[in-house]
């Protein structure tokens, strides 16, 4: 090979290769998702769904005092079907959750029984309607908000982990809750496949104005499949995308604690609340460790909040990952305990830089208030 060739050949190569960069064409996004196959690519995740919602039903009779529910059958609804909804939970929650000393059986103990926060109690019970155990958290909802992090977050990270094909699309989806239709409402009378799970309050949280965060992880999602479609060349495009779901996700969840949050404060706060308004600000209070709680130990590539915020903000709610809660301070010392939902407002806008006109906002449930 002569001198010149040598000098020449890397040239050629880099001439090459920026030719190819520059013929590659942008990615095309199409204004709606593409939902021709989603039916037929989803059915493990509609399971997986339905799975959530018949245990949850079942935790829910307990609301009614005097009805017990049974651990047995609780458990065989968790554990059930394949995959089961404790085969797509983390660990950690699982090992939380289940078994001789895990918050299903925790719930089993409470129902049937009768609470008032505060009062001295082996088991917990009802109070106004809602299911408590001894220390005032509501495990119905350490169930049911917990693994809308812990098992659908957790197995759309699952799926993420995988070459991404246009069949995990539709599956990434439908486990966040959504439809490929995309009906921005929880209201059954208004959509055909209204939003549920984590995109129902995703949409709550949504002003309908294409800038909220059920709209930035639809777009995300459109964006997703569109370069599935085009093929390996548009790698970077897909995983821009992914991130930009996951964030959605997360950020909605958190946007939910806020507005949760502000439901307590305001419920609290009032003078001499009565045991009606304790009951749903505790009810409200438990979403909100929930939603927390569930996404600790989902790997950290696949969040932007780590474990150890995470537990100063469960610290902050008194409900502690490696302590037992005093929820029921909430109700009995509002004054001295109230504040600290405050810092967790702050923590959470801080982490996810939100905007004081975003924190307001997520005092509303904007599918009520725009009657969508």
């Amino acid at each position: 090979m002569s001198g010149f060739t040598k000098i020449l050949l890397p040239s050629l190569l880099i001439l090459l290769a920026s030719c190819g960069e520059k013929d590659k064409a942008p990615l095309q996004i199409p204004d709606a998702y593409d939902g021709s196959a989603f039916s037929a690519n989803t059915t493990t995740q509609m399971a997986l769904r339905s799975q959530l919602e018949a245990l949850v039903t079942e935790i829910k009779k307990g609301r009614l005092p005097g009805t017990v529910v049974d651990y047995n059958t609780i458990s065989q609804l968790y554990n059930a079907g394949t995959p089961s909804l404790k085969s797509i939970t983390t660990t950690y929650y699982a090992d939380r959750l289940d078994g001789t000393s895990g918050w299903l059986n925790e719930l089993s103990k409470a129902s049937g029984n009768l609470y008032s926060p505060g009062a001295s109690s082996a088991n917990g019970g009802n109070f106004e309607g809602y299911l408590f155990d001894e220390n005032a958290l509501e495990l119905e909802q350490m169930t049911d908000k917990g693994l809308y992090g812990a098992a659908l977050y957790h197995h759309a990270v699952t799926l993420m982990q995988a070459p991404v094909s246009l069949a995990t699309v539709d599956q990434l989806v439908c486990i966040y809750g959504a439809h490929a239709d995309f009906a921005n409402t929880t209201t059954a009378a208004k959509a055909t496949n209204p939003d549920k799970f984590l995109a129902g309050y995703a949409a709550r949280r949504d002003k309908n104005d294409g800038l909220g965060l059920y709209s930035q992880a639809k777009n995300a999602l459109i964006k997703l499949q569109a370069a599935v479609k085009a093929g390996n060349d548009y790698a970077q495009e897909q995983e821009e995308a992914l991130a930009a779901f996951r964030l959605a996700w997360e950020k909605a969840n958190a946007a939910t604690v806020i507005n949760y949050c502000h439901a307590v404060i305001s419920t609290l706060s009032a003078t001499n609340p009565t045991d009606p308004q304790k009951a749903s600000a505790l009810h409200a209070y438990s979403e909100c460790v929930g939603f927390i709680h569930g996404w600790r130990s989902i790997p950290q590539g696949y969040k932007q909040i780590t474990d150890a915020e995470l537990d100063q903000i469960l610290t902050l709610l008194n409900a502690p990952f490696d302590a037992t809660p005093t929820s029921y301070l909430f109700a009995t010392d509002p004054l001295n305990e109230l504040p600290k939902l405050t810092q967790v407002i702050n923590t959470l806008k801080a982490e996810y830089g939100f905007t004081s006109q975003e924190i307001e906002d997520f005092k509303k449930n904007w599918v009520a208030e725009q009657g969508r």
